[in-house]
């Protein structure tokens, strides 16, 4: 099924799909939004977060999928969505940029401040978004 002027849809999806085109639209004006999806494992979340991103031209998009290996790293995820992010690591204050480092293993100190890191994961998205609209997608974030 597809919406007309809108690009192709998921079969069946048209209110989540024009939920998604509306975030999107959303974000090119400026806003900011999150979106979570829940649902039964094989249901198709995945393929809505695909949906998105292919309606996203003009975005900067930072995914990241859970992986259960990575759940003993700490920072593992976040090291994953913010890793293309870090060309803007400059722009941060020294301790969030520190404290970024040392959690990415980028450098060496003591281990950050949980809150200090999520201030500067904060920080480093609204750098990244400055120049250009940002999406980050994170599947399967338990």
């Amino acid at each position: 099924m597809a919406i007309m002027g809108a690009g192709p849809s998921l079969r069946g999806r048209v209110s989540e799909c024009a939920a998604l085109r509306a975030l999107v639209s959303g974000g090119r004006s400026g806003g900011s939004a999150v979106l979570v999806v829940r649902g039964e494992a094989g249901v198709g979340k995945t393929a809505l977060l695909d949906y998105v991103v292919e309606h996203a031209p003009g975005f900067r998009v930072t995914q990241v999928a859970g992986v259960e290996s990575d759940m003993e790293l700490a920072f593992a995820g976040l090291h994953h969505l913010c890793a293309p992010l870090l060309d803007h690591l400059d722009k941060l204050p020294e301790p969030q940029r520190e404290a970024l480092s040392v959690a990415f293993g980028r450098g060496v100190g003591p281990v950050p401040d949980r809150f200090l890191v999520g201030l500067a994961v904060l920080s480093l998205l609204a750098a990244a978004a400055d120049d250009k609209p940002l999406l980050c997608v994170i599947d399967d974030a338990q």
